[in-house]
């Protein structure tokens, strides 16, 4: 099964993105969850219910089930936005689903909150910057953008960590493994894409694009013939 997204843009500045997509009717189908570097924030809607889900980063491909007729919405956070109160070094590879109040609200930081909707987004996230409950450290900008923070280098890891989940080097990989995903899916040849994202060789990029998208080049290049 292939998602539909619609994405829009946030004015919010802790923000990468906000999506929603569905489901349909599907007998046991699944998906492949790639590796991702981001925190994100995912609302699901099925049969009534509400749940809403903390997703951390995630450092290796893993198959995910599809739930059936559901409703999903979601807000991307730009790397080093997080949750003081849970760092997202805790949800690494370890999703966190928040307890309901009510069918309409959700327990946060020992609060009940209104699920958000894909409309009003931005206000949620104005309201949690507000409150102390989501902040951005400024000290994995500079870490990205290959500067140098006036701190110990002990300290600058240690606040990458909890902002990020991952290590520089890890965060790195995973966006490397998602140029060569992409270069791939747009017809380039193998040892191109060995050249083009900076891999060794070519068992140096199927080992990463197995471990971290889930599929090998080879795998990618054939889906994108039949397409």
């Amino acid at each position: 099964m292939i998602f539909d997204f619609d994405y829009q843009a946030s004015d919010s500045p802790f923000v990468e993105t906000i999506w929603r997509t569905r489901s349909g009717e599907n007998t046991g189908e699944s998906f492949t969850s790639t590796a991702v570097t981001n925190l994100e924030m995912v609302i699901m809607r099925q049969a009534g219910q509400t749940f809403f889900t903390l997703r951390g980063p995630e450092t290796r491909a893993t198959p995910a089930p599809i739930p059936e007729n559901a409703e999903f919405f979601g807000i991307m956070f730009k790397l080093g936005t997080y949750m003081p109160h849970l760092p997202t070094s805790n949800l690494t590879d370890a999703p966190v689903n928040l307890p309901d109040a009510t069918s309409q609200s959700f327990w946060l930081h020992g609060s009940a909150w209104e699920f958000p909707d894909f409309e009003n987004a931005d206000t949620f996230i104005a309201r949690l910057v507000r409150e102390g409950l989501l902040v951005h450290d400024p000290v994995v900008d500079a870490v990205l953008q290959e500067q140098e923070p006036n701190l110990s280098i002990r300290q600058v890891r240690r606040r990458f960590l909890t902002a990020t989940g991952l290590t520089h080097g890890a965060i790195r990989q995973i966006k490397r493994a998602r140029q060569a995903l992409s270069l791939l899916e747009q017809g380039l040849p193998i040892l191109d894409v060995v050249f083009e994202a900076g891999y060794f060789d070519q068992p140096h990029l199927t080992r990463s694009l197995k471990h971290l998208m889930g599929q090998t080049p080879a795998q990618i290049a054939r889906l994108n013939q039949t397409e």
